[in-house]
Formats: structure tokens, sequence, C-alpha cells
């Protein structure tokens, strides 16, 4: 936009130069808008920089690769999903800039990719609108930490675990409270929240955040002063895809000790699962906050018969010896009936790398790849749980698991640090009263073919589900998108709409949330199935905004 101004010095030159831009960017309609774009990208880009190489259309040989390179969930790369135009993977802030402005200026819907772990592809596909292009932020992955200040500027496609991994690199008594899965893109994951094993102690990733760095929809890169504090607040826990581009989050780094100790112990039916289980509902949020125990449940083989049974697996990290660990839960959770050979002293890097189900021997370095360890079909759901599910509950919840192929849930534990902040303090309101959050999953391999069948059971799971978890409104974690809730329409974010899930998501915050968004992106620019929508602006009042950004 400097540019632009500048060139714009007398009124005769201006009205030549914008009929020259308005017919450069308008093109022959027999131009593609592959070229369209890369014509506006020339126009307004840092020639030091050059982005030709960093376009893929379906013709380029690279396109799938690139496409599926980071992409989680296997149901959104079927053949029959919408595709791109095509993906732009910028190499500087400025190209993600000056891609934001060619995108508004061509009128075609973009979509923003970190990590690639939204659970409804809502970053790499577009069941609402086409044509669509990718932004994917993966070339962008810079950290720079700096443990005097106890912070690090981390650039949006990073990984957590490439995060991890800098400070690490740097400091053996330092960390940093975010994400379990360690290919987690931190554009993404910090913008919903970012829970992770140190949660209890330091709260989220997204309590832990500085500044940061942002593309809003008129192409501007703002930090936190320019921004403002509203909508500071709002990308630090609002979700992703509604604000702008994240580029960069400057983090809080958090002490943690030389010996962290880690442990799994596994209960199955004939170990008495039901009872310890309701035991840890009671447990787990009041626990030690130096201590993390979440449990995965799923169904298992009983050896040497054809039936199967559920199994229960305690998985903990705890920020200190096991001397003092083994003391904790004789006090508050016996029943478990924890020992010392169960536990294992390490470093807090190889414990990030145990809760993330990487083997003991791997090496820390393979964090660098930022490659996933899931990728599956599947279909997953979540729920808040405020009073303890009593024991005949979680009998009917062990038979329903038995009846499906493979399902996982996770039930996360809060409590300690989590109880310290409002439900205001950030977009994030599940905290103070939350006893654990569930997460459920049904995975498959067979593509499209049984994919109703799978959809189909956990609706059934989570409707059974509910009289046992948070009501007024039935709470759901933002990074764990779920269409069922509800989603836009193309040309209608109607605010009623939305409110179905909105509500779920952010509680009383969304109100505030599509306050900011109305503010920062009347034209909504930045929008997918579940953005947070504008209230709705005149058309009048558009032409005029419009009309003021030639100004």
């Amino acid at each position: 936009r400097t540019q632009t101004k500048t060139m714009f010095s007398s009124p005769s030159s201006n009205l030549a130069i914008l009929i020259l831009l308005i017919s450069t960017i308008s093109l022959a309609k027999s131009a593609s808008l592959e070229e369209n774009f890369v014509q506006c990208l020339s126009f307004y880009s840092d020639k030091a920089a050059p982005f030709y190489a960093a376009i893929y259309t379906p013709n380029n040989a690279s396109f799938n690769n690139i496409l599926n390179s980071s992409a989680q969930n296997l149901r959104y790369l079927v053949p029959s999903a919408p595709k791109p135009e095509f993906i732009f993977t910028p190499l500087t802030d400025s190209h993600v800039k000056v891609g934001v402005i060619c995108s508004k200026k061509l009128g075609v819907h973009l979509r923003v990719r970190s990590g690639g772990h939204d659970y409804e592809g809502l970053s790499y596909v577009s069941e609402i609108e086409t044509p669509f292009i990718i932004i994917d932020l993966a070339k962008l992955r810079d950290i720079n930490v700096d443990i005097e200040d106890n912070s690090a500027w981390i650039q949006a496609g990073a990984t957590i675990g490439e995060v991890y991994y800098r400070i690490h690199e740097k400091s053996e008594v330092h960390g940093f409270p975010a994400g379990l899965c360690t290919s987690l893109g931190v554009g993404g994951h910090i913008t919903g929240g970012a829970y992770g094993s140190m949660m209890r102690k330091y709260g989220l990733g997204a309590d832990n955040v500085l500044d940061a760095k942002i593309v809003n929809a008129n192409g501007d890169i703002l930090d936190r002063k320019s921004m403002g504090e509203e909508l500071f607040w709002a990308i630090r826990g609002g979700g992703g895809g509604s604000f702008g581009i994240l580029l960069w989050w400057k983090i809080k780094l958090v002490p943690v000790p030389k010996t962290v100790t880690v442990f799994t112990v596994t209960k199955s039916l004939e170990q008495d699962a039901s009872k310890i289980a309701h035991r840890w509902q009671e447990v787990a949020p009041n626990i030690d906050e130096n201590l993390f125990i979440r449990v995965i449940i799923q169904p298992a083989s009983v050896a040497n018969k054809t039936q199967r049974t559920i199994t229960t697996s305690y998985n903990a990290q705890f920020l200190g010896d096991s001397e003092k660990l083994l003391q904790v839960m004789k006090e508050s959770f016996p029943e478990l009936g924890l020992t010392k050979q169960d536990c294992m002293e390490t470093s807090w890097i190889k414990s990030v790398m145990y809760i993330a189900g990487f083997p003991n021997d791997t090496p820390p370095e393979v964090l660098l790849q930022g490659k996933s360890t899931f990728k599956n079909y599947f279909k997953a759901k979540s729920d808040f749980v405020r009073e303890s599910i009593p024991e005949t509950g979680l009998q009917g919840l062990w038979q329903r698991l038995l009846e499906e192929d493979s399902p996982l849930m996770i039930w996360n534990p809060y409590g300690g640090m989590m109880n310290n902040f409002s439900e205001s303090d950030s977009p994030f309101p599940h905290r103070n009263g939350t006893l654990y959050k569930i997460q459920y999953l049904t995975l498959w391999q067979d593509g499209d073919k049984n994919a109703p069948k799978h959809v189909d059971w956990i609706r059934k799971l989570y409707n059974y589900m509910t009289p046992y978890v948070s009501k007024f409104p039935r709470e759901a974690y933002v990074n764990y998108r779920d269409l069922d809730l509800g989603m836009n329409k193309k040309n209608d974010t109607s605010f009623i709409q939305a409110t179905s899930w909105g509500n779920v998501y952010f509680k009383d915050n969304f109100n505030r949330l599509v306050k900011i968004k109305t503010k920062v992106d009347p034209e909504n620019v930045f929008r997918h199935e579940q953005s947070i929508p504008p209230l709705q602006v005149s058309t009048m009042q558009l032409k005029d905004k419009k009309s003021k950004s030639w100004e």
C-alpha cells in the first residue's frame, strides 16, 4: 500500500495508473487464474525474493506431494475431494502479504495451512466455495530462541516439535507448554489454544504468547502494538482462518527441571479398569500441578480368546524425579498401583517425545523432520466433563467402544493453572470447573467405502454421552473442528447460524470475537466452514471502504 500510494502523485497520473492496474488485474478472459495471480504478485512483490518456484498447479509433478505433505485426515485427500487451483508456498513474509492482496483483488477464495492438522481439512479443502487456492506456510519455519530473554520468535510454518528441539538445543531447563503431537504447525495450533502435558503447570500455549505478527485483510503486517489488544486477544484461542494469516509468534519460555519422569500403566476391564477410571476423574484434575496423567482408551484383544476387552492406559509426565512422583501417587492415586519399575527418569525433551509416542531410543533430531506419525481416515469429536461420570455410565461407554472396529478415546485432565484463568481471559473458555476433556476418534483404512458406517457410530456415541458432559452449551474444542456442529454457507455467514458452533467452541467469547471480526475483516476475506462471521455490513459501506483504499 505504501508503494501504491507514492505512485499516485497527481490526479492525471492517478487515473492512468488506476486504469492500467485494473486492466492488468482483470486481464484477458483467456488468462488462467494462476497467470493472473502471478501478474499480480509481480506487480506487488519484492523483486529480490522471487516467488515463481513457489506456485504449484495440478499440472506440476510436485502438486500432489505438496498437497498431501502435511494433511492429516485422509478423508479429505480422496479423488472426489475438492482440489485447489494451485498451492502458493511463500518464501518470505512479504510473499504472504502480497498473496493476500492478490487473492483479494482477483476475488479468489483462499485457505491457509501451517501444519495440516485441521480435523475437517479446512486448511486445504473448501467444500463450500470454489475455485480456491491454498497459501501453505511450510517454508516459513525459522525459530529464534533467546534464553536470556526467556523467549523465542517462531514462524508459523514450523512444527511444535521443531520448537521444542530448538529450545532444548539452547537449554536443558527451558521448555514451552504446548502440543503433545510434535508435527502440529504452530500457526494454527496456538490460534486454537494449544494444550499439552504442562498445561496444569503453565496453562496453554496461547496463555504464554508475548507478541505476534499477522497479515490482515488489507495485506498489512501487524505486530501486537499495531494490531491492538482486541485483535491480539482474538488470535490467541479464537481459532485459525478468521482474522488474518499468522506469520510469527513470540512465545514465553518456561522453566523445566533437569529430571522429568514418565510412565504408562495399562489396566483392562479384567483389572478393575472401570473403578480406576472412575477414581481418575476425581484425582487427575486435583493432583499436584506438576503431574499430567492422561488416559488413552481403546479395545484390545484378550490373549487366547476371540472376544475383545477395553484397555485404559495412564500415560503421564511429571516435572520432577521418580521418588517425588511415587510419593504424590501414593498419597493421591494409590489405586493405580504405580511402582518404581513403571517409572522412567529422563530429560524434558525426551519426555515430550515419550508422550508423543516415539520409541525411547529415538534421537531428538527426528523432531527437525517435522513429519507426522498419524495419517488416517478418521472422524473426531470432543467434549468437556464437569462432573464425574458414574461407573454405570462408563460401562455403557465400554460396550459402545467394543462395537466399533478401531475407536479411540483420550481423556486429558484440567485443573491446576487452568483454574486460575477466567473464561474471558482468552477466547478459549474451558477453564475453572472443567475436570477433563474427551477426544473421540474412529479410524479406518478403506477410504470412502465404509466411511458412513464409522461416522454414524461416532455420532451415536456422542449422543450417548450427552447426560455426562458439559451443558448449556455442550462445549467442544475448536482445534478439534467438527462440522456436525454446524457450518457457514457460501456467501452466507449468518451470525445466528454461526452461534450453533460458535457458542460451543467459545461460549460467551463468541460475541466479542464477532465484533472484532467485523472491525478487522468486514468483507470476510478470511473465511471457511466455521470461521467467525462478521456482522452484516451494508453494500454502500463496503463500496466506500474500497474507494478509500485507493486514497
